[in-house]
């Protein structure tokens, strides 16, 4: 019983205690930088810095104002291939671990995908007018 718990406790060193490190790591990291950019800092704010900003646009104007939708349409594009390439990393670092159906499957999604932004740049949604 006592090798058991001899093993698990090793292994909890050997596997976890690193992640614990760097993670307490990074949150005393980040209290110092937070505390000390407050601390720090000439704190002495411009009317223009306090004023409320909001989509690109000035806020202050007539509510029937029209405004250009192509903001929120690059906002959406953005977000859009940013995912992919959130699931494109790990899937690179484990693709050699994979089966046929995980790599096709990727490769069919990145098809997809490109052929989505082929038709983005055919319309001419990414240009500004």
């Amino acid at each position: 019983m006592t090798y058991f718990l001899n093993l698990n406790e090793s292994l909890f060193k050997n596997e976890y205690l690193s992640i614990l490190l760097f993670f307490l790591i990074a949150i005393i990291l980040s209290i110092i930088i937070v505390a000390l950019s407050y601390l720090l800092v000439i704190q002495n704010p411009e009317s223009e810095k306090l004023s409320t900003y909001e989509c690109g646009f000035e806020p202050y104007e007539d509510a029937r104002h029209k405004f250009d939708v192509k903001f929120y349409l690059i906002a959406i594009l953005f977000i859009v291939f940013d995912i992919e390439t959130m699931f494109l990393l790990p899937w690179c670092v484990s693709v050699s671990q994979l089966n046929l159906l995980g790599f096709w499957s990727m490769i069919d999604f990145i098809i997809e995908l490109g052929i989505g932004f082929v038709y983005i740049w055919y319309i001419g949604a990414l240009e500004w007018d």
